[in-house]
């Protein structure tokens, strides 16, 4: 079990961790207007690692996944609450899911595509975020239907209604909400993904990596 000095020496060098947090999925972290502080998995298991190991915390808001990895090799960060994706296991170190979230598809009400598995067609086009964890899994998985990327959740809905395409992929959370926002649209029954949500770090941090695998163990009560 590594020390406490050796993670924070990773961490938090200057006795703060700096915790980047994906504000696209509010199933995960959002602004609670009421509490005056960003509330959610994501937010609430940061305060409880910067309690355990008695250090200062700052959460870094960032737009999308992209942009957190955009800034990965600019020390910007320390921590990065992100999904898993083996192909960044080079650089990073994922902590075991801490949760999943799921994704699915939203659909015009006329629109034949009752389940998730209806969608993939031949001729189906499909709006997606170009750096969405779901959007690659649903690319390994279509047989039939065509994938077009955007770059934004929102900008994939934009295209479905301005009609340009024939779903939008997103996550269930995301878009429950926007067809709560925008009436005609439904989601399909079903998911086709469940992306799990790990805490990242730099290759090189190799206490804090063992330190986040037992202390996500410990959070669920797994031995």
């Amino acid at each position: 079990m590594p020390t406490r000095k050796q993670i924070l020496a990773e961490i938090a060098p200057a006795g703060a961790i700096r915790a980047a947090v994906n504000m696209s999925n509010s199933a995960l972290v959002r602004w609670d207007d009421e509490a005056g502080a960003l509330v959610g998995p994501s937010a609430e298991i940061a305060r409880k690692i910067a309690e355990q190991l008695d250090c200062g915390l700052f959460l870094i808001q960032y737009g999308s996944a992209a942009d957190i990895l955009a800034d990965a090799d600019g020390d910007e960060w320390d921590i990065a609450f992100i999904a898993s994706d083996p192909s960044r296991a080079d650089r990073f170190s994922f902590s075991p899911p801490y949760i999943s979230v799921k994704a699915t598809y939203l659909v015009p009400d006329s629109s034949s595509f009752r389940r998730v598995q209806d969608v993939d067609v031949e001729g189906v086009r499909i709006a997606s975020a170009r750096s969405a964890a779901y959007t690659k899994q649903l690319e390994r998985m279509l047989e039939r239907a065509t994938v077009f990327h955007t770059d934004s959740p929102a900008a994939a809905v934009d295209l479905l209604v301005g009609s340009q395409c024939d779903a939008a992929a997103g996550l269930t959370e995301y878009l429950t909400q926007t067809s709560m926002r925008i009436s005609g649209f439904r989601l399909v029954e079903g998911t086709f993904s469940e992306i799990p949500q790990t805490i990242a770090v730099h290759k090189r941090a190799i206490h804090a990596s063992a330190f986040f695998a037992d202390f996500i163990h410990d959070l669920h009560g797994t031995p």
